[in-house]
């Protein structure tokens, strides 16, 4: 039976989150939801989904929160005087046989308020979770300190995408200390459209993962 859908958070900022899920909405005709949006003044990842993956705005569902400052959520939240309450967070429905994919928000120790974090929406939701990683030198020790906090958190880990130019020494590394598969890779990519991701997912992902 296939997954209900799948998380993605990355090992950082800016490693890669949104293209790997425009990716995956794209090859999986899935639905798109970015749960907690900050830095809405400079655009939203919503709508670089919508364009990349080629996507009506029906596609995908609001967030639940939103915030101007490109800043951490708890920060953001702060300024805002509010506080994001996980309650208040609840999986959107789809339509019967579609899938969601979930983007957060930096990495899985970012902080939503003063005592929770982006692994405790991760673990609410109760998704599988794809880590989106570079490839480049650092990623070996940023992805391992990921997947350990995902492994000490009990949430389950669908493999790890790895962004960049390639690199088999980190790929191997990555699975043999994190004892995860690399279940596709994103080269450096010229353009990015509907149609490149998808054939992206064809040949560079392994797609049983994601049936």
């Amino acid at each position: 039976m296939a997954t209900e859908g799948f998380f993605v958070t990355g090992t950082d900022t800016n490693v890669g989150k949104t293209v790997l899920s425009a990716l995956l909405v794209a090859a999986l005709d899935a639905v798109y939801w970015k749960p907690i949006q900050t830095g809405v003044s400079e655009g939203t990842d919503r709508e670089t989904v919508i364009r990349l993956a080629e996507i009506p705005r029906t596609q995908t569902r609001e967030e639940c929160y939103r915030f101007d400052p490109p800043v951490s959520p708890h920060l953001a939240a702060r300024w805002a005087g509010v506080r994001i309450e996980l309650a208040a967070i609840r999986r959107p429905v789809v339509e019967r046989g579609k899938r969601l994919v979930a983007e957060g928000a930096g990495g899985v120790l970012v902080p939503i308020n003063e005592s929770e974090m982006m692994i405790d929406l991760m673990r609410h939701l109760g998704l599988p979770v794809v880590v989106a990683a570079r490839s480049t030198l650092g990623t070996i020790n940023h992805t391992l300190l990921t997947l350990a906090q995902l492994e000490r958190a009990g949430i389950a880990v669908a493999g790890v995408v790895l962004i960049g130019p390639e690199n088999s020494d980190n790929r191997e590394a990555i699975e043999r200390y994190g004892s995860r598969p690399v279940v596709g890779e994103i080269p450096q990519l010229d353009q990015i459209d509907r149609a490149t991701l998808r054939e992206v997912f064809r040949t560079k992902f392994d797609v049983r993962v994601f049936a």
